[in-house]
Parts: structure tokens; C-alpha cells; sequence
């Protein structure tokens, strides 16, 4: 993904109320709206370890995200979290881990819809995943899937500010072009995307260019909502977009 040009498109923000300190406030309304966007992020991932590192059988993983998710709205998680320790992610699949040993060690059979989120939860489609490739690194399969998390997220943010304005036709053309599998045979050259929409060539380069800086800059948004420092969130976008700290500051 390109760096932007105009560097108000991806600035890092001088203040910021991050979601991981809503998550842990004490305002309900607050606290589950920080909660519910946690959760779409980082359930898939958590489901990911349970069935491949803790070896539970699908059920008892669905279960068990459940319960852990539907326990982040006590606020415990939050209260124990150090900035300055690591990464939050990292703290996240650590609390996910403790909370699948004791789960073990109490040989606890797990109640079916025990716990409850407020989210929308497609394990199936999971599944249908796993299934597709050899036995995944749980390690790999947690951050593979927290980055296509976040994607995703910046995705639906892009189409649906662009949706119905002058400005859709970008998100068209970047959906046509860079949102398809990478091995996708059919991927367009970017004279067919001008014969498609009826533009130059040029403009089929302009309107990717745009696409591409306006998706960074809402993903770096959202992880600048899920990290706990300003050191956290340059690293974490270091990583995820490649390249010096200068070209997301």
C-alpha cells in the first residue's frame, strides 16, 4: 500500500482516546461501544488459537470466546493492561491463553451460550477456513487474522463513505483491482478498469493512488484506537505498512 502523499492524510494524532482505556471506563455506554468494536477485531483470532494451540474441539472454542468476550465488559482485562510492557494485542492473546489454562485446570465442562457478546459471531466461516490449509501456527493464524481484521474494518469504512457520492467511483476502482486474491487471474489491467469506467488510463492511476493513501489512513485510525502508546502504534503500523516511522508520522 502506498504512502500517502499529503500527510494529512495519516497523521499520527497528538492526543487520542484510545479504545483499549474506553474499554476499561466506567461509563457503561462508553465501555460497550469500545467493547463491541474489540471484539470484532480480535475474535477471529481468538478463535483461531483456541482451536489450534489449546486443541479444543469447535463447540468448546465457541464457547470459550464467548465467555472471554463477554467478560472483557467487567473491565478486569483492561484494569491489569501496562502500556509500557507490550503491545496490547500481545497482552490480549496472553489474558486469551491464562483464561484457556483455567479452564483446563478446573476441567470445567463448558456450558453451551454460557456467555453472550453483542456481536455477531460466524464461526462456520472459520472453520471453513482451518479446513482449507494444513494445521496453521497458532502465532501466525492470530496476527494473519488480526491484520485482515483491521483491513476488512477499513474496507467497509472506505465504501461506506464513499457510497452514493462523486467520490465512489475511487472505491470502484480499487475494489476492482486490489481488493481481489492476489493469485486472481482475472485481475484487470488498468486499461480494461478504464474501458470498464469509461476514464483514461490516468485517472484509473489517480483514482488507486487515492483509494490506496484514504484505506491507510483509516486503518492507521482504527489502530491508533487499539494501542496503548504512541510507541505501540508506531511500531504496530511500522509493521503492518513496512518502511520507516516517517512515512506514517
Amino acid at each position: 500500500m502506498a504512502s500517502p502523499g499529503d500527510s494529512s492524510l495519516s497523521p499520527y494524532p497528538t492526543t487520542r482516546h484510545t479504545l483499549v482505556a474506553a474499554a476499561g471506563a466506567a461509563g457503561a455506554a462508553e465501555r460497550q461501544a469500545a467493547v463491541d468494536t474489540l471484539i470484532r477485531l480480535y475474535w477471529r483470532p481468538a478463535y483461531g488459537r483456541l482451536r489450534l494451540k489449546w486443541q479444543l474441539q469447535p463447540a468448546d472454542a465457541e464457547d470459550l470466546v464467548q465467555e472471554f468476550f463477554g467478560g472483557l465488559l467487567e473491565g478486569e482485562v483492561f484494569a491489569g493492561y501496562d502500556p509500557g510492557r507490550g503491545r496490547f494485542r500481545t497482552y490480549l492473546r496472553s489474558c486469551l491463553d491464562h483464561f484457556a489454562a483455567n479452564a483446563r485446570r478446573r476441567e470445567r465442562r463448558l456450558k453451551r451460550g454460557g456467555g453472550t457478546v453483542p456481536v455477531a459471531l460466524d464461526f462456520a466461516e472459520v472453520e471453513r477456513e482451518l479446513g482449507r490449509e494444513a494445521p496453521p501456527d497458532p502465532e501466525a493464524w492470530f496476527d494473519r487474522e488480526w491484520v485482515r481484521a483491521l483491513l476488512t474494518h477499513g474496507v467497509e469504512q472506505l465504501r461506506s463513505q464513499t457510497l452514493g457520492t462523486a467520490r465512489e467511483i475511487r472505491f470502484r476502482v480499487l475494489e476492482s483491482y486490489d481488493l481481489l486474491p492476489a493469485d486472481d487471474a482475472s485481475r484487470p489491467t488498468y486499461r480494461d478498469l478504464a474501458g470498464r469506467f469509461d476514464i483514461p488510463v490516468t485517472q484509473v492511476t489517480n483514482h488507486l493512488a487515492w483509494a490506496r493513501r484514504e484505506l491507510r489512513r483509516l486503518v492507521l485510525a482504527r489502530l491508533a484506537e487499539i494501542t496503548g502508546s504512541e510507541a505501540e502504534l508506531r511500531d504496530e503500523a511500522e509493521e503492518l505498512f513496512g518502511g520507516s516511522c516517517d512515512d506514517v508520522a
